[in-house]
């Protein structure tokens, strides 16, 4: 019998995502992951997919390696279009984006993500992070918004502290417009233990995947808010040694991402 691949979180985190985007669309990535998600994809199933770079490239070859951030000219090579980070959001506001990939610090059941401070207030926070970056025009904007995070209580809450990237607000029918944002909204939440989609009907997240060995059951416990469960719900599926050697040796040859350390608390 063949031993099963051992599979690191950054590792699945990166995999689910390649899985998760489609082949001739359009997807606006962040450092790091999402760009490594986006490259397996194209050497796998989806070889025309494009990636917005928020710095101002659009559809690069990236034959030069992984770009370190959205604004290393390794994120230029071969682009269709380099103007700049005005250039690229314009993009989106006028839907040539299928896909805004984004990470923050909490998202609550309605996909609205935080990625500005945690506990006390705008003036007085607990923590204050990084702010949106370019997250927030994101979500606004792309057809669809895929976000990632480690999959931890005090991240996935009932209502987050403050809406950095909006998602479908109070779960109301139209509250995105209302609220004068473009796209459909949040599509898919992608964690090192699960994968979420969300109800049409609610607007809430539901559980689509799971990590193999855990249950549906292991996963809401992880989670601040009580999940849907979709009627199909299914084990993840574990990238292959093939698909690892991608990640390692074609994507992330630097291992600068994918060799991190998880560090428990």
């Amino acid at each position: 019998m063949t031993a099963p691949v051992e599979v690191s979180p950054f590792e699945m985190i990166a995999y689910t995502g390649s899985r998760v985007l489609e082949d001739n669309t359009v997807v606006f990535v962040g450092t790091g992951l999402p760009i490594i998600a986006a490259m397996h994809a194209q050497l796998t199933h989806a070889p025309n997919l494009n990636m917005i770079f928020e710095a101002g490239a659009f559809a690069s070859i990236l034959e030069q390696g992984m770009p370190m951030s959205v604004g290393d000219t390794r994120a230029f090579r071969k682009a269709c279009f380099a103007k700049g980070l005005c250039a690229a959001f314009e993009l989106t506001q006028r839907g040539y984006s299928d896909y805004a990939f984004i990470g923050g610090a909490q998202i609550d059941q309605f996909g609205n993500v935080c990625s500005t401070y945690e506990g006390g207030d705008y003036l007085k926070p607990r923590v204050r992070f990084p702010g949106s970056g370019g997250a927030g025009a994101m979500a606004a904007n792309c057809e669809k918004t895929i976000a990632i995070m480690a999959l931890e209580k005090r991240r996935f809450v009932k209502k987050v502290d403050f809406i950095t990237s909006i998602g479908f607000g109070d779960g109301s029918p139209d509250y995105r417009e209302k609220a004068g944002v473009l796209g459909s909204g949040p599509y898919r939440v992608i964690t090192n233990q699960a994968l979420f989609g969300f109800d049409k009907a609610t607007r809430k997240m539901m559980l689509l995947e799971y990590l193999p060995g855990k249950s549906p059951e292991a996963i809401q416990e992880l989670v601040d808010f009580e999940l849907i469960i979709a009627p199909d719900v299914k084990e993840m599926a574990l990238p292959t040694k093939e698909d690892l050697e991608l990640l390692h040796n074609q994507c992330d040859t630097e291992g600068l991402f994918l060799k991190r350390k998880v560090v428990e608390k």
